[in-house]
């Protein structure tokens, strides 16, 4: 049973910067599609941040994250980092990390963006970011 575990989070002012990172066990990274964080805010519906096809290594980006938030593999092996920098108040919310398989992901998103969330069917538990002053 693979497990993703994120970690990172935490309290920062605006403008500040954090590194989000997602340990699989389990599994192997190699073995999936496509990896991702995902967020959820207060009341709102849980929405992409940032995926990576982990064999041709496309990323792709929510439009308002894009230029401010870099996903890639870590130095260590079954790592994902998200570095998030120039952070917002709205940047508040709880990320997840996520895998989806290749036969999970839908023809329309596979290879053209993040997916969404019923492609992905590991997630970890998640991660608090509290963006404020």
């Amino acid at each position: 049973q693979v497990q993703l575990v994120e970690s990172g989070g935490g309290l920062v002012q605006p403008g500040g910067s954090l590194r989000l990172s997602c340990t699989i066990s389990g599994g192997l990274l190699d073995y999936y599609y496509t990896i991702a964080w995902f967020r959820q805010a207060p009341g709102k519906e849980r929405e992409g941040v940032a995926s990576l096809d982990v064999i041709d290594r496309r990323t792709f980006y929510a439009d308002s994250v894009k230029g401010r938030f870099t996903i890639s593999r870590g130095n260590a092996k079954n790592t994902v980092n998200l570095q998030m920098n120039s952070l917002k108040p709205e940047d508040t919310a709880v990320y997840y990390c996520a895998l989806a398989v290749p036969e999970g992901r839908h023809w329309l998103t596979k290879g053209k963006s993040i997916g969404e969330t019923y492609e992905f069917g590991d997630w970890g538990q998640g991660t608090q970011v509290t963006v404020s002053s």
